[in-house]
Parts: C-alpha cells; structure tokens; sequence
C-alpha cells in the first residue's frame, strides 16, 4: 500500500539537514525499528525518518523483530497489525510482558474496535493507512517527549560514564583522566566524545558528528569533525598516532571502540 504524503519536496532537504540535532537525547542518536512486511511502505517510512536524523531498522515479521530487540538498543517501534505468522498484537503482547518500550501502531486496520483493542493491550499510539508522515513524525516526537519525560529521573542519576579508566560527568561536563585529573575540554570536543560514548561501538558520519555541535555552519566539504578528532586523540589516547579509542572507518566516518561503563552521579 502507498503512503499518501502531504509535504512540500521543496523543503525536505532543509527539513532534515536541522532535524537530526532535534532528533538526539544527551548525544544519542534514537533508534526506530519498523515491523512491517509490506516493502513499498516500509522502504518508503524508513527513508523519511533516516532523513529526519533517526537510526531505523526495519524487520518484515516477528522473527526478525526480535533479533533487532536483542542486538540493538531501540528506542520506538513502528508496529503493523497484519503481518505474516504473529499478527502485531500478537508481537505487542509478547513485547508487554517484558518491556515498556514506545510502540505506535501503523496499521490498515482502521476500525474503532481495532484501535480501542491495541491501546487496550499496551500500544502507546495508534495511526492508519494511508498517512500523513508529517503526522506520524509528530507522533513519534510526541511519545519519544512522554518516554524521556519518564525515565528522566533515572538518567540524571546515571550521568557519569567510564571508558578505559577515564571518566566522562555529563551534569557537570568534565572529563577527569585515569590518574584522576580534569582534561579541559571545548564545548565541541566535550560534545563529540559525549556522542562517542553513548553511541559506543557504533559507525557515526561525519554529518551524524557534525550535527552535535549547535550553531554550525559546515559544507559537504568541512574538515570541522576530522579537526577536533585530531585534537580529542591528542587529549585522551596513549598514542594519537595509533589510536585506541576513536577509530578511523574510512569512507564511512568514526567508531569509539572502548566498553562504556554507566554509574550513578
């Protein structure tokens, strides 16, 4: 089924070229896993979130379903009610019994008792097809608000973050080394290793990189990331020309390879 899309093409690559910074929480940029097996709508959502700055995987049933909730740390499913095997309430009430995670249904089901019947089991929100993706978007903006509004209490007691002996406060934004004292570090530099450490063994672009430090205004061509990577290795690795920490994945952009450690402030 083809989504209906009511935005302006015109404003789509403004749209997302200021999105991704919006769509990021302390660093970290939020996972989307959409679970739906029909390929032209799946493709089609995956690549308008990927444009407003959000990480999406996409599954086709069940199976697959779990194995990116067991590999990855998803932040908001995207969840159709027709799929083949287990039906998506089938996936909510086995997801329920385990997890609090965002879940909005998408779904061609458009009855009320569809949608009285998935709120009534867990789903946080409910939107049929054909859509306006501009609407979904809100929505999914909306309950990734309502979640962290949630679990805010909690992260602001686990704001400290250790990597090879250093330790990284992001309430306080210092960083203190193994021996115990504080690297002075640039807003940019402290926001670059702050993404680095929540986005631990992940490939980041440059543009994902780039989109962490406010204020900027950077061309396709800006060495900005590649500057302050040099100047965060000279700071944090035992060797800057052979580092440990924030590895080089050519063509493609920086991976942080170190376990983080997460513990109360």
């Amino acid at each position: 089924m083809l989504l209906r899309v009511w935005y302006d093409q015109r404003r789509t690559c403004h749209l997302s070229s200021i999105s991704a910074t919006a769509n990021m929480e302390n660093g970290q940029i939020r996972h989307i896993l959409i679970v739906e097996d029909e390929k032209t709508t799946r493709t089609m959502l995956a690549a308008y979130l990927r444009k407003e700055g959000f990480t999406v995987s996409e599954a086709v049933d069940g199976e697959s379903m779990r194995h990116f909730l067991s590999e990855y740390d998803i932040d908001l499913i995207l969840l159709d009610i027709l799929l083949p095997g287990e039906d998506g309430l089938t996936l909510l009430r086995e997801i329920r019994r385990s997890s609090d995670i965002g879940i909005i249904f998408v779904t061609g089901k458009g009855a009320d008792i569809d949608r009285i019947i998935g709120l009534e089991m867990g789903a946080d929100d409910y939107i049929t097809k054909p859509f306006n993706v501009r609407e979904l978007l809100a929505r999914v903006k909306t309950l990734l608000r309502h979640l962290d509004a949630k679990a805010k209490p909690e992260e602001e007691r686990a704001t400290v973050r250790k990597f090879a002996g250093w330790t990284l406060d992001l309430g306080k934004r210092r960083l203190l080394s193994p021996s115990d004292e504080v690297v002075r570090l640039t807003k940019a530099e402290f926001d670059l290793l702050s993404a680095f450490v929540h986005n631990a063994g992940r490939v980041l672009s440059r543009d994902m990189l780039l989109d962490y430090i406010s204020s900027r205004d950077w061309s396709p061509f800006d060495r900005t990331v590649d500057v302050l990577i040099g100047r965060l290795r000279k700071k944090i690795e035992p060797d800057p020309t052979k580092p440990q920490f924030i590895m080089t994945e050519h063509g493609i952009g920086y991976l942080f390879s170190e376990d983080v450690e997460i513990q109360p402030r």
